[in-house]
């Protein structure tokens, strides 16, 4: 047995052309078994060695023959288990050709061996390319059988079920074992000599039966229902797989199991985008030397695309990520041939001095776009010194080294979570802000701005991926507060509202997009479980699909996010974005507070980072009481 399994793993390995061949050499091979079988017909012994080797020219000649005929014929091509009475009739014709070759041959030669001879070699080789190919065949299927079968269950024991076993058993390869069933009626029932089980059983079965694999065959239920079983069984080690009825694979029907539709991030902003309403910048960047830091990210990738666009002289892919920095590298730089534009990739951290600044001499960096940020809200509030030392050092270093270089404009993508914030993330967003203003105040020759934002809607770590991954697998969808809203915008809505505010500049500046009302993050959700073509249960339908679970609000998470910092904001050349009027830290602050900055992170003491945290930035006196809170060290008021 275990031979015939070695003997199916080499077969199923080579090349169909390899088999191809291996057919070809067969049948050449039988020519001279056949040859000497009539020759001892004829004389009625085994012939003599000088009676063989008189024909051994003919027989060297029929070698070939019986090649190029095959070939010509395309017999070897014909497969094992399609080998039946049309391609028998192809090698009886190819035997009998070769016969009348080999009967020319040796007329033509002068030799004396009788036509009854070659009839006899057609014939004798036309049973052995048949019984060779019925050997190989036998050979095969034997080895095919004694292959480990894959054992299943079967969860439904309904007529789809019933219709999915009496299938499989015609199947070589797989065994059902038993039927699962939530049928308490059912249970404990035999149906096509199958037991039915609970589906309480399905651990212990799996165990028992060695079970490899769970087949769905319930049609008529939900795929919500399905999906969560799915997860249910898999978290158990079973791979599963769900199977639609017999009709639906007949085309009568929609498919069980189909794909979610494509989420349109842009139909739940609740207002018309603005991606066509951003028109004018490139001229300010059109053949300039651009780095843009984070390159790799969503925001920065997007601003890289649209940066390609307007033809600058050389773009500087700046990313920490190496998987991200090679794909956007291989993205963009076939469309970069075309637009003769120099891609140069970067990896590395911004918070690397000498790197950066080698980077913006050598490349003469005209304009720096600065994305580079830990982000996820969760992420830094666990690793505050971590997401201080990137989001604020790390601007800080970007920053004084591009002022330092010459560089025309430098501009921070900031966040809404900046003001006032409420968690740590927020927080250094906001300094970096505070480290930029500074900056600008005391800059003769580079124009330092920030663009700020709201929520990005398909952005990695927004609701969208993150809802849509939860409905995929049939829910929850988690939501932390009914109440909360957000702000949302595009992908390419921000990274144009970065390149047009940009050219708006003279200093200082933080830009702000009119991004409309805030949506309610409980209304998304719906919108996208009903996009998705399912019902929300709740009270009000407690047998819809898909439950939206409410978990309450993290640690430092705002029911609502704001856009300005200050009372007022002034229009810009663009009706949809306006500038904020914000006070700043002065220098001395700003250098003290950097000073402490930097001493907590380099001792990694968080306590003394939120010190930084409660003197310099507005509202972090709160946010410190918070966290202490949170971590025991103060009783709740």
């Amino acid at each position: 047995m275990g031979k015939l399994v070695e003997l199916l793993g080499f077969i199923t390995h080579l090349s169909r052309s390899t088999k191809q061949w291996m057919v070809l050499t067969n049948d050449v091979a039988l020519v001279p078994v056949a040859f000497l079988a009539a020759l001892s017909l004829q004389l009625n012994r085994p012939p003599l060695g000088a009676e063989l080797q008189q024909h051994w020219p003919l027989l060297l000649m029929l070698l070939a023959i019986c090649a190029l005929i095959e070939i010509g014929m395309n017999i070897h091509r014909v497969q094992l288990k399609a080998y039946e009475s049309r391609a028998i009739a192809l090698s009886a014709t190819h035997a009998v050709l070769l016969a009348l070759s080999a009967g020319l041959i040796d007329r033509a030669v002068g030799g004396t061996l009788p036509g009854a001879t070659f009839v006899s070699f057609a014939m004798v080789y036309l049973l052995l390319a048949v019984s060779s190919r019925a050997v190989m065949l036998k050979l095969v299927l034997s080895a095919y059988r004694h292959r480990p079968k894959l054992r299943v269950l079967v969860y439904g024991a309904g007529r789809t079920g019933q219709q999915l076993v009496a299938a499989l058993r015609t199947d070589e390869t797989v065994r059902p074992v038993a039927y699962i069933d939530d049928n308490k009626m059912l249970q404990g029932a035999i149906v096509q000599g199958l037991h039915v089980h609970p589906p309480a059983a399905i651990a212990r079965l799996a165990r028992t039966k060695h079970v490899d694999r769970v087949l769905l065959a319930m049609p008529s239920v939900p795929r919500a229902r399905l999906a969560q079983l799915s997860r249910q069984l898999e978290e158990k080690g079973l791979d599963v797989q769900t199977l639609p009825s017999f009709a639906q694979l007949a085309g009568n029907g929609v498919p069980l199991v189909e794909q979610l539709r494509p989420v349109v991030p842009g139909q739940f902003l609740g207002r018309a985008p603005l991606d066509a309403e951003l028109p004018g910048g490139s001229e300010t960047y059109r053949g300039t030397s651009v780095m843009i830091s984070g390159a790799g990210g969503s925001i920065g990738s997007e601003l890289c695309r649209q940066i390609l666009a307007c033809r600058p002289r050389r773009l500087v892919l700046f990313e920490m990520s190496e998987l991200a920095l090679y794909k956007l590298d291989q993205e963009l730089s076939a469309l970069a041939t075309e637009q003769q534009v120099e891609i140069v990739p970067i990896l590395g951290s911004v918070c690397d001095a000498p790197l950066v600044r080698r980077v913006l001499a050598d490349q003469e960096i005209e304009i720096v776009l600065h994305a580079a940020a830990y982000k996820h809200v969760p992420l830094v509030e666990s690793n505050p010194v971590s997401g201080f030392a990137n989001n604020v050092l790390g601007t800080h270093t970007l920053a004084q080294a591009a002022g330092e270089a010459g560089v025309a404009r430098f501009i921070l993508i900031s966040t809404d979570k900046a003001v006032r914030p409420k968690n740590m993330m927020g927080a250094s967003k906001r300094m970096a802000e505070l480290v930029v203003q500074d900056l600008a105040s005391r800059s003769t020759g580079t124009i330092y701005s920030m663009v700020r934002f709201g929520n990005v809607l398909g952005s990695s770590g927004s609701v969208i991926p993150l809802f849509h991954d939860q409905i995929c697998k049939g829910g929850p969808v988690t939501l932390t507060h009914r109440e909360v809203t957000r702000y949302f915008m595009t992908i390419p809505e921000a990274a144009r509202l970065v390149l047009v505010a940009g050219t708006f500049a003279t200093g200082g500046d933080v830009f702000v997009l009119d991004m409309g009302a805030p949506v309610q993050i409980y209304d998304l959700a719906r919108q996208m479980i009903e996009a998705a073509g399912y019902t929300v249960r709740d009270e009000t339908n407690p047998d819809g699909d898909i439950e939206i679970r409410l978990t309450g609000l993290r640690a430092g998470e705002k029911l609502h996010e704001e856009l300005l910092i200050g009372e007022g904001q002034i229009g810009t050349p663009h009706p949809k974005i306006m500038l904020a009027r914000e006070a700043h830290l002065s220098e001395i602050e700003v250098a003290a507070g950097m000073r402490a900055l930097r001493a907590a992170v380099t001792e990694h003491a968080s306590a003394a980072l939120r010190a930084v945290v409660a003197r310099w930035v507005e509202g972090g006196k709160a946010l410190a009481l918070a966290a202490a809170e949170a971590r025991g060290q103060l009783p709740a008021s």
